[in-house]
């Protein structure tokens, strides 16, 4: 199960929505070994793309260094899905290379900001994907 405070379920959604029609991607780090994802980091989507989202290589390094020095790793990896289910595509599984990551994909094909829309988290490990529960806390 994914836990996530509400501050950063409503930063990931928001970010989702504001790079409408692109895709929206980041990361939330947490310290190494805690699986408690702590900080936020958006992320570019270098593709600029509404049906395709790639971190920028350079920025992903910095990323990778920055954590590595903080003690943190990638609890969450999230991207959004423009038109489409909050279910991973082949790319994503694909790209999927964090085994012990929660991947979180909002979909924003509700573009009013009204309307249901999905937040929906999962495990892929050697291209396996499965869907886990996501429980929302005020706090830590």
């Amino acid at each position: 199960m994914l836990t996530i405070t509400q501050t950063l379920y409503d930063q990931i959604v928001a970010h989702s929505r504001a790079d409408h029609p692109d895709e929206a991607c980041g990361v939330v780090a947490g310290p190494a070994g805690t699986d408690r994802p702590e900080r936020y980091i958006p992320m570019l989507n270098a593709a600029r793309s509404p049906t395709f989202y790639e971190f920028d290589s350079a920025d992903l390094l910095k990323l990778y260094r920055e954590m590595d020095d903080r003690d943190e790793e990638p609890v969450i990896v999230y991207h959004s899905h423009t038109a489409t289910e909050a279910y991973p595509s082949r790319t994503d599984v694909t790209y999927a290379n964090e085994p012990g990551a929660h991947y979180v994909l909002v979909s924003t094909a509700d573009t009013d900001g009204s309307g249901p829309f999905q937040f929906r988290s999962y495990r892929i490990v050697d291209g396996e994907i499965t869907e886990e529960d996501v429980q929302v806390v005020e706090a830590y």
